[in-house]
């Protein structure tokens, strides 16, 4: 199985983040990329067999939360997803909002089944990322 890993770092967490949750793929046995939004190519990530997308969580303190502008216009860049299996995780230093279910809403919109939701506060990978790697796996 081929995953897609893509992110939209700031200061470098969200960036560290998708690195431990790309080798958390590879040591599953699977074949992962890891990019960023400003430099993956939407063909080739759509093209895996499941996609997993990133943002560091803007906003004000506690209110307005939510991804980027850039990851969600990256999201329709990708073109229909058709039931392609896809997670989104994001990092946060306060508060998360809604950054998590935009994104979903974003990839769901382009046909996407969203069967993973992550939060990190930090460059860790998000807990629990293992257990949908594993049940990816399980149902492939």
């Amino acid at each position: 199985m081929k995953v897609a890993i893509v992110y939209d770092s700031s200061t470098g967490n969200t960036k560290a983040a998708a690195e431990q949750m790309a080798a958390t793929v590879r040591e599953a046995g699977h074949e992962c990329t890891v990019d960023s939004i400003a430099r993956a190519d939407p063909a080739e990530v759509a093209a895996a067999d499941a996609i997993c997308v990133g943002s560091w969580t803007k906003g004000l303190y506690v209110i307005l939360q939510g991804p980027t502008a850039a990851t969600l216009e990256f999201i329709g860049q990708l073109g229909r997803l058709d039931g392609k299996p896809a997670a989104v995780f994001a990092t946060y230093a306060i508060a998360i909002g809604k950054t998590l279910s935009k994104m979903s809403a974003a990839l769901a919109a382009q046909g996407a089944t969203v069967n993973g939701r992550f939060k990190s506060k930090g460059p860790m990978a998000a807990d629990n990322f293992d257990v949908w790697i594993r049940d990816l796996s399980d149902s492939a």
